[in-house]
């Protein structure tokens, strides 16, 4: 008798399940597999009355897991995950030697470029490949093994390995102060130029946001330039075209080498600005062990 045949769910259920439980999305999950809302909706209603529990919890258009979805996912994606390695294997694809990093472009080009030979020197028998998102985590498709956000974005099933603090203030070039002048208190901004980035979802502290830390409204007579990048934001304010929200972790190498100034004292502290994550359903392997001690110690 095939008691294993008897025992599994629908096959054809457990890919738009798994899709839809890391996405958090029923119509994310059919654009990932290239089919209608509708044929996710029936496959994941089969596997729900086959199993005789209901997995997601449907309200107002969203879909959240069940805590009993929850656990099957779980399962679900240690199992999926331990399939897809061993089928690497056999492809001749794995290479226990390379390990992918995701990251925002902005910590990508300012924060990881420079620290980029201390891991090379730490293993060198390691490759690591870099790869940049600008949408949240939650819509990426490619490979990763471990991911870097703003902590304030979507990251889907995709586990928390860890969070970082970060610093939050305005910056500027000298060229800008001396053009202009030094702003003495917020409430000079209105005489100055500020550049924004303008994202969606939104940063976790923009000038609008960061000036309500201290209780201080936006400056509406302010002159402003709005860039789709922070990294063309941030280097307008290298090149001295105003003032901009700048992130200890980007924008420290360019304090220290005097290419940017930091006009006022006010700051605000992120205790859970950044966050590392893992790869829904991976197998960790030595190389993902050595790039998350090694994020840790240089995030700490």
């Amino acid at each position: 008798m095939n008691k294993l045949g008897k025992s599994l769910p629908p096959l054809a259920s457990i890919l738009p399940f798994e899709a839809a439980a890391r996405l958090g999305s029923f119509s994310k999950a059919a654009e990932e597999l290239h089919i209608t809302q509708a044929a996710i909706s029936r496959q994941i209603r089969l596997l729900e009355e086959n199993l005789g529990i209901a997995l997601f919890e449907r309200r107002n258009r969203a879909v959240f897991l069940t805590e009993a979805g929850h656990a099957f996912n779980a399962t679900l994606s240690d199992s999926l995950g331990d399939i897809a390695a061993e089928a690497d294997r056999l492809r001749g694809r794995t290479d226990d030697n390379e390990v992918t990093l995701l990251c925002q472009a902005t910590e990508g080009f300012y924060w990881l470029m420079p620290r980029l030979a201390s891991f090379h020197q730490r293993h060198p028998d390691f490759e690591m490949k870099v790869a940049t998102l600008t949408r949240p985590l939650v819509e990426y498709g490619g490979h990763f093994d471990i991911a870097m956000q703003s902590s304030d974005r979507d990251h889907g099933s995709h586990p928390l390995l860890f969070s970082a603090s970060d610093e939050v203030f305005p910056v500027c070039s000298p060229g800008y102060i001396r053009r202009y002048g030094r702003p003495a208190e917020l409430s000079e901004l209105k005489k100055h130029t500020l550049l924004h980035h303008q994202t969606s979802p939104a940063f976790q502290l923009e000038w609008d946001t960061w000036l309500a830390k201290f209780d201080m409204p936006y400056p509406r007579k302010a002159r402003s330039l709005t860039f789709d990048s922070y990294s063309l934001m941030f280097q307008a304010a290298v090149t001295g075209h105003g003032l901009a929200i700048g992130w200890r972790r980007t924008a420290q190498s360019m304090l220290d080498s005097d290419m940017l100034v930091a006009p006022f004292e006010q700051s605000v502290a992120l205790p859970d600005a950044l966050s590392v994550f893992g790869r829904h359903g991976s197998i960790k392997r030595d190389a993902v062990r050595y790039l998350e001690a090694w994020l840790r110690e240089e995030l700490a």
